[in-house]
């Protein structure tokens, strides 16, 4: 990782910022640390009789070298019984109820034939699905969703949602176990995955085979293969063409993908977004051509979007921050004939969507995207593992920049101070990341 420092360094504090935020003078967050280091930690809580710092911190500082290196797992080979290096006592996040999170104890799974165990490294948070699991307003903490007709049906009344442990789909960790049959996967191999806010996790060695990060690239680049996975099914949904125009609505760190991408496809994109930090990030990480600042949701975009179009419209629209009222801004920005890509996790009604209006007059096609399938064009071509390939690789040939987008990082003891921030204020943060003690091994 960057900014690496030497084995044993204490953690210190020189810039506290005792308010939760990353940044300075007024701003949502800090920027500099696309070009440079980041903020050092505000706090420090105590685990396991060790200290590690918590809040906002310096990605590459000093002070998050508390993992110490794995020795044993670092290198090749393993002996005659398998492979194994030692870990702590397995730990997850676990909601017992809307914002009532804890850190809990987990039993330790044995290791079967074919199968690697996996110590996390870093474990990121959305800030969308995840969040709405964390409030409560998910509609899969109310309902059941039935996969045979794919509906939606009540939920028995006697039917807790709680606890949820399943909290977390951003990922990744070092293999540091190995069942004895297992030969193609190394000790020390990072792979990324979906598994959870929790210290360890055992995976089949195929899957780790195939998840492995390419060479040389940073752990932290890892936590993007399924938010990533999803960005890029999307893109391929819209199918902007080089020269199309594509406007992207919300840029949290889904749509900052979206835009980086969609740039990267040759077409020019505008950015749109009512916090002026998120529109800086896209500016700096050259994700956008032209940015729309929307302080209210009754703001004009639509003719902001003629006016760099020559009265055209844009070719396609993402909407990706969820909001009602951004969808029918999103529909309303496109040309005659063109396409809405719906990705943002809508809650509850839609009465800001009058869809007797552009959408009918307009003849616009609105396309729902969602990682949990590909469309069936492509299903033969592509698959989630693809996906989650190519973002991988789209970072380390340096196509895509999405380490930037991490602005705080957490060990997962202060997994609850970590979504509070995102809860209470949003705009306060993009990436926020859990870094794993657990991470840690010895021979």
């Amino acid at each position: 990782m960057d900014g690496a420092a030497s084995e044993g360094h204490e953690p210190t504090v020189d810039d506290p910022f005792p308010d939760g935020r990353n940044g300075a003078d007024g701003d949502a967050f800090d920027l500099d640390h696309i070009a440079g280091p980041r903020f050092a930690p505000s706090a420090f809580v105590t685990r396991h009789g060790r200290r590690y710092p918590f809040g906002p911190v310096r990605v590459g500082s000093p002070a998050l070298r508390w993992r110490r290196p794995l020795a044993a797992a670092t290198t090749k080979g393993a002996p005659p019984a398998g492979g194994i290096c030692e870990v702590g006592m397995p730990e997850a996040v676990v909601l017992r109820a809307p914002r009532d999170l804890r850190i809990e104890s987990i039993d330790e799974v044995a290791l079967a034939s074919g199968q690697v165990r996996v110590a996390t490294l870093h474990s990121g948070i959305s800030a969308g699905t995840e969040l709405t699991t964390y409030r409560g307003s998910n509609p899969h903490l109310h309902k059941r969703w039935d996969p045979g007709p794919r509906l939606f049906t009540p939920r028995a009344e006697d039917a807790s949602p709680y606890p949820v442990r399943d909290l977390g789909y951003e990922e990744v960790g070092r293999v540091v176990e190995r069942a004895p049959d297992v030969s193609d996967v190394e000790l020390g191999d990072v792979v990324f995955g979906t598994w959870g806010h929790r210290s360890q996790h055992v995976m089949n060695a195929g899957d780790a085979r195939d998840r492995r990060l390419p060479p040389g690239l940073d752990p932290l680049a890892g936590i993007f293969s399924h938010i990533g996975s999803t960005a890029l099914n999307g893109v391929h949904d819209g199918g902007p063409r080089i020269g199309e125009t594509v406007v992207v609505f919300g840029l949290g760190v889904l749509g900052q993908i979206v835009a980086q991408l969609a740039k990267r496809s040759g077409a020019r994109v505008i950015g749109v977004d009512a916090l002026p930090a998120r529109l800086r990030v896209a500016q700096e990480l050259a994700a956008v051509d032209a940015v729309i600042e929307v302080p209210t949701a009754s703001d004009d975009v639509a003719s902001h979007v003629r006016e760099l179009t020559d009265g055209r419209g844009a070719d396609v629209a993402f909407e990706v921050s969820g909001a009602v009222t951004a969808l029918h801004q999103a529909i309303r920005s496109v040309a005659y004939a063109a396409r809405v890509v719906a990705m943002g996790f809508y809650q509850g009604g839609a009465s800001a969507l009058a869809l007797g209006e552009e959408f009918h007059h307009n003849r616009v096609t609105l396309v729902s995207s969602q990682i949990s399938g590909v469309a069936p064009e492509r299903s033969y071509r592509w698959s989630r593992l693809r996906l989650a390939q190519t973002m991988m690789r789209l970072q380390a040939d340096g196509t895509l920049r999405l380490t930037p987008l991490v602005t705080h990082r957490f060990p997962l003891a202060a997994a609850m101070e970590a979504f509070a921030l995102l809860d209470r204020d949003p705009a306060a943060a993009l990436q926020v990341v859990l870094d794993v003690e657990e991470g840690q091994g010895t021979p």
